[in-house]
């Protein structure tokens, strides 16, 4: 039988060892037919109906795999106040102040990707600073990594946030040391959520856009699956609800999915409601199906609110934030590897992590041997004592190299010298025998794979420096970062047997690039664009030229 497309000439690296190299790809039924370096064959698998495409010694490989994102809370913010790059307090304010008369009286006001660490002043926001924008329109902004939030007067008072009101168990309610009162400063999800579910919920047309803005993004850049948390366990009242599975099915129907979608569950939900999501939304369709169960321990290490063993170096007066009592999180995981569900935690701190990998081990003890793949989405400050407990307890460490190209700024000051050696140990985790994933964490990092690639080959500030690399033994090989970005990530989520190379029987999902990635210079990997995009045999994105 023909091809249905077949791609000649091209540099193809195909990350299978045994046929590393190749010229040509031919592709039938959304799966690859063969991997060849002869013209000769071609002509086997081409018929009437074959579209042919000449290469012309572009670089082809696997298409990347994002193994941590939240789409929908990525196509929200494309459509809310874009925060990103703000750089300064005044920036900020003028950005949101620009928007409003694009909003009726009494609005919500939302958006998200302040950074205050980009400040001259490095301190956060206020109400005072966003009611000095407005008192009529109520306002929540997030910062850059989703763990903290400012709100304004009117957003605190519909929210019922005053000065006799207590911190929710896992949340902070940020206040001024000499009144009392809310400085409008909220940190974690237990205390945003007073505020965000006070937010009118959108409509399924504004839900569906945003989710399209946010895959056609994904498509952009080369990036044919994702392993995705677009939803959360409390009523769909908001932009992180069910009903984000939901438009993800209906555009799955109608076949206009770009990218494959792996749903993470909301860990704290209860079992019965977590098999109902499961059964509904299935486990093996190659484009949309539910993984695993997420659950958040700590927070984010730009807010001070990831959870350390120790107080943070440049603010003695905390140590964090743990989300979840261990005790209960111990028993609640037990129950549902039980039921057959993959774990994965968000853990930032060494706390959270040991907190990670004392939980999977009390786990398997309980449980027994299984082929489980759990994982730490993030293992980003660890306990150099505990870099060797991924390997030996079969945990996958989730990681989003290009959160380096930031965090590499502040991230000693806040660690010290001696926590900084367990911080985003990549080489370390990677000798030791774990199995790396990478993702994003879009839209925490834009979802350009390439930023990370970039971190992780050279560990230097997107503007170069510093000279050789930020703690340069931590670096890996071009090799070793595609892989993770590609093999690695299919291997977290159980789907190594059908994506992450190219060799017959995979699935037809490939990134084409105008050059070699793999010969150029660490810097031009910023710069450089995706010429086409496939999916399932599929042309899912080309560059206009």
């Amino acid at each position: 039988m023909p091809a249905d497309l077949l791609l000649t000439n091209g540099r193809i690296y195909t990350l299978n060892p045994e046929h590393p190299w190749a010229r040509n790809v031919a592709i039938r039924s959304e799966k690859i037919v063969s991997v060849s370096d002869s013209s000769a064959e071609l002509e086997s698998w081409i018929g009437p109906q074959t579209r042919v495409i000449d290469l012309k010694n572009r670089f082809a490989m696997p298409g990347f795999n994002d193994a941590h994102v939240h789409l929908a809370g990525a196509g929200q913010a494309m459509l809310e106040v874009k925060l990103e790059g703000a750089a300064s307090l005044a920036e900020f304010q003028q950005r949101i102040r620009a928007r409003l008369q694009e909003f009726g009286p009494g609005e919500w006001l939302t958006g998200r990707g302040w950074d205050h660490t980009l400040w001259p002043i490095k301190k956060f926001p206020s109400r005072h600073d966003l009611d000095a924008i407005s008192t009529d329109h109520p306002m929540l902004f997030y910062r850059v990594d989703g763990h903290v939030a400012v709100a304004n007067s009117r957003a605190l008072a519909l929210a019922g946030i005053t000065r006799s009101i207590s911190d929710p168990p896992g949340g902070h309610i940020e206040r001024d040391p000499q009144s009392g009162e809310p400085t409008g400063l909220l940190e974690e999800d237990a205390a945003m959520d007073l505020v965000f579910e006070r937010i009118p919920p959108i409509s399924s047309a504004r839900r569906r856009q945003a989710l399209e803005l946010a895959i056609d993004e994904a498509a952009r850049y080369g990036v044919t699956s994702v392993q995705d948390y677009s939803v959360r366990p409390a009523t769909d009242n908001d932009n992180f609800g069910w009903d984000n599975f939901l438009v993800l099915q209906e555009l799955r129907r109608e076949g206009k999915l770009k990218i494959r979608v792996s749903e993470w569950l909301p860990f704290e939900a209860s079992l019965a409601r977590l098999e109902e999501m499961r059964a509904t939304g299935g486990t093996n369709d190659p484009w949309l199906k539910t993984a695993a169960v997420k659950g958040f321990l700590d927070g984010s290490l730009g807010s001070r609110t990831a959870a350390l063993l120790a107080p943070y170096s440049d603010d003695p007066s905390t140590s964090g934030i743990l989300r979840m009592d261990p005790k209960q999180l111990e028993q609640m995981a037990i129950e549902r590897d039980r039921a057959g569900f993959q774990l994965a935690f968000h853990a930032i701190g060494d706390r959270a992590n040991r907190l990670a990998l004392d939980v999977f081990a009390a786990v398997r003890a309980a449980n027994g041997l299984r082929d489980r793949r759990d994982r730490v989405e993030h293992a980003q400050v660890v306990a150099l004592d505990d870099l060797g407990r991924f390997s030996a307890l079969g945990v996958i460490p989730s990681i989003q190299p290009s959160h380096l190209l930031d965090d590499e700024r502040w991230a000693e000051e806040r660690l010290g010298p001696e926590r900084i050696k367990g911080a985003y140990a990549w080489h370390t985790l990677e000798k030791s025998g774990a199995h790396l994933a990478f993702g994003t964490d879009f839209p925490v990092e834009s979802i350009n794979p390439l930023r990370g690639i970039y971190a992780c080959i050279s560990r230097e500030l997107p503007g170069g420096g510093p000279f050789g690399g930020w703690h340069p033994e931590e670096r890996l090989k071009t090799e070793e970062c595609l892989r993770a970005y590609t093999v690695g990530s299919a291997y977290a989520e159980f789907e190594e047997g059908r994506k992450g190379t190219l060799a017959p029987g995979m699935l037809a999902d490939i990134a084409v690039f105008p050059e070699d990635i793999t010969r150029m210079p660490a810097r031009e990997l910023l710069s450089t664009p995706v010429a086409m995009t496939i999916t399932g045999g599929r042309i899912v994105y080309e560059a206009p030229n």
